[in-house]
């Protein structure tokens, strides 16, 4: 019997052509295919290279750098508060305004001063005459000394005359012993003469009218009326931005109450805050490296450390960690490090007090001190006193010492 081609022979043989095919159309990686696997790799060996260089550059061959972004601008904040107590009517600048050293801020109302500053005039005018007219009782107790020495001379004479006349039987020894008791009387007006001549040179010997002691405690009370005055009339210490106004027009302050601040912003600094595994490099005069957040990567300020902190932030806390008492977790410490900033890159790009920074200290360096620098800058606010009051003392003292010149010295 014939097999038909649809039975299992047929079968068999249509299978391994077909399998043939199949091998034959199996996909061969082509060019494109290599090409791109060979991108691959070399992108990869770049990226590791690349990431092996950085590690290199960063560990042997890069500057030593410590880095923080625990880091803030601070700056001055000078207080404006009032030295006496009164109203205040008028306020003459304002907060985010900029103002002058010597400008005018805050005035209080005056009349009570300068009914003190006149009432102190008048009295440094009373003791100059008071000083003037002791001059003139030693002028005048000098000549009662003079006259009562012409009397006792007077006397003398006549007391020898009618003794003379005693002897010679012209007059009796009464008229004798009352002439006597008249030579005793003027030496007794002589002593007192002089008693009061001493009493009046106590009261102005050794002094001018400007140097004695009553006219010196009236010249210290006008000075001190005047200084009173003068606290009537707030002005800047310094140049700077207003900050935390609080005070209002006719409002009845205190003395040291708190009126205003002013902030100078172009004498700012960084306080950066170092953990204490990162102090052990870092010295005074160092180059820093500064980025804000407010000018972000664009704008890079430099500067140089200036001092490291007296001790870390928790050894100045109002409440100081008790670490002898309790349970004792140990945190690493930060202290604060002051870096200084360069004043014309402040001018181009201002920063205000508390905005965030990130410092970069190459520590290359380590020739400075590990402490901080001298004191040397000098932070001065305005005399109280006017040069203009000794003036006024001086115009006083002469209206009311006339042409007295030093007639407080002695005769």
């Amino acid at each position: 019997m014939t097999a038909s081609p649809g039975g299992p022979s047929g079968q068999g043989a249509d299978t391994a052509p077909r399998a043939a095919t199949a091998d034959t159309a199996a996909p061969q990686p082509n060019g494109r295919q290599r090409a791109r696997r060979t991108g691959l790799l070399l992108l990869a060996l770049a990226v590791v290279l690349v990431g092996l260089g950085y590690l290199v550059w960063k560990l042997w061959l890069s500057p030593p750098t410590e880095t923080t972004d625990d880091a803030y601008v601070a700056g001055d904040v000078v207080a404006i508060t009032a030295r006496d107590s009164g109203t205040v009517t008028a306020i003459l600048a304002d907060d985010t305004q900029r103002v002058r050293a010597g400008q005018a801020l805050v005035d209080l109302d005056p009349a009570t001063a300068d009914v003190d500053l006149a009432a102190a005039a008048a009295r440094l005018g009373q003791a100059v005459r008071s000083v003037r007219g002791d001059t003139s009782q030693v002028h005048t107790a000098l000549a009662s000394v003079r006259a009562s020495e012409i009397a006792l001379a007077r006397a003398e004479a006549d007391l020898k005359r009618r003794r003379q006349a005693v002897v010679s039987g012209a007059i009796s020894a009464e008229e004798a012993a009352h002439a006597a008791d008249a030579v005793k009387s003027a030496a007794a007006a002589v002593d007192v003469a002089r008693n009061q001549l001493t009493v009046a040179r106590t009261r102005v010997e050794g002094s001018s009218i400007v140097t004695n002691p009553a006219v010196q405690a009236a010249i210290a009370e006008y000075r001190r009326a005047a200084i009173r005055r003068s606290h009537m009339h707030l002005v800047s210490p310094i140049d700077g931005t207003i900050a935390k106004r609080s005070v209002q027009v006719g409002q009845q302050v205190g003395a040291g109450m708190p009126l205003m601040a002013v902030v100078p912003l172009d004498q700012l600094w960084i306080d950066a805050n170092f953990r204490e595994t990162q102090l052990a490099d870092l010295r005074v005069g160092q180059p820093v490296t500064i980025t804000t957040d407010i000018y972000g990567d664009k704008v890079t300020f430099h500067g140089k450390v200036e001092g490291l902190g007296a001790g870390s932030g928790n050894a100045f806390a109002l409440l100081p960690p008790q670490n002898a008492t309790g349970n004792w977790i140990k945190v690493v410490q930060r202290v604060p490090v002051r870096i200084a900033l360069d004043r014309a890159e402040l001018a181009s790009h201002p920063l205000r007090i508390g905005l965030s920074t990130t410092v970069t200290v190459d520590t290359a360096d380590r020739s400075g001190s590990p402490l901080g620098t001298m004191a040397s800058r000098p932070i001065a606010t305005q005399p109280s006193l006017s040069p203009d009051v000794e003036g006024e003392i001086r115009a006083i003292i002469a209206a009311n010492a006339g042409s007295a010149g030093n007639l407080g010295n002695r005769p």
